[in-house]
């Protein structure tokens, strides 16, 4: 049995970490947690049987937060999302405009107006008075290694869809936008 949860314990504790890490929904979320469960269960059982209380005593704590974790996103934070999701396939057969959820926004595709994958949604800045999305944070890869460049464009020349969103402008518009500067967002020049 030991030797059983001694190699549970660390592959369990890597694909949950990859599935919690990855963002692709409550759902995967919540099923990390219980896979985190699993493997802080088998961590408690490896420091029972080495006589290492430390690790036993910590893993015992993980899996009451996992626990948690797996309640929060299979029980309240999927139902949010079901909840907009219905919303959002009720409102197409109905003749008031059409709606999304405001957090599929975040990780949303972004193309340009030919259909040109340009980036990604990264934030998305609502008015406070109206509560209407002002801008979009666009993440785009850099030229060359992993840095990417952060652009605003205003919310009027972007077209929301269900899983993706479509600028009013090319690709090569879009790359004129100036970067917004590292994390100080208080000057934003986007495109309107």
């Amino acid at each position: 049995m030991t030797e059983f949860a001694e190699w549970v314990a660390p592959i369990a504790t890597m694909i949950a970490a990859i599935m919690t890490a990855s963002n692709l929904g409550a759902r995967v979320t919540g099923w990390g947690f219980v896979v985190f469960t699993m493997g802080s269960i088998a961590w408690t059982l490896v420091g029972m049987s080495s006589g290492q209380t430390n690790l036993m005593a910590a893993n015992c704590f993980l899996t009451v937060v996992n626990l948690i974790g797996a309640r929060r996103w299979l029980g309240r934070q999927q139902a949010y999302e079901e909840g907009g999701r219905s919303a959002q396939r009720a409102s197409r057969h109905s003749s008031a405009p059409s709606l999304f959820p405001a957090n599929a926004i975040l990780g949303m595709s972004i193309e340009d107006c030919h259909g040109k994958r340009i980036g990604k949604a990264v934030e998305a800045m609502l008015e406070c008075r109206t509560g209407t999305v002002r801008h979009v944070v666009i993440a785009s890869a850099a030229d060359m290694g992993w840095d990417e460049h952060l652009r605003a464009v205003a919310a009027s020349a972007i077209v929301f869809g269900g899983d993706k969103a479509r600028l009013r402008i090319s690709a090569s518009e879009f790359a004129q936008i100036v970067p917004l500067d590292g994390d100080d967002w208080s000057e934003i020049g986007y495109l309107r």
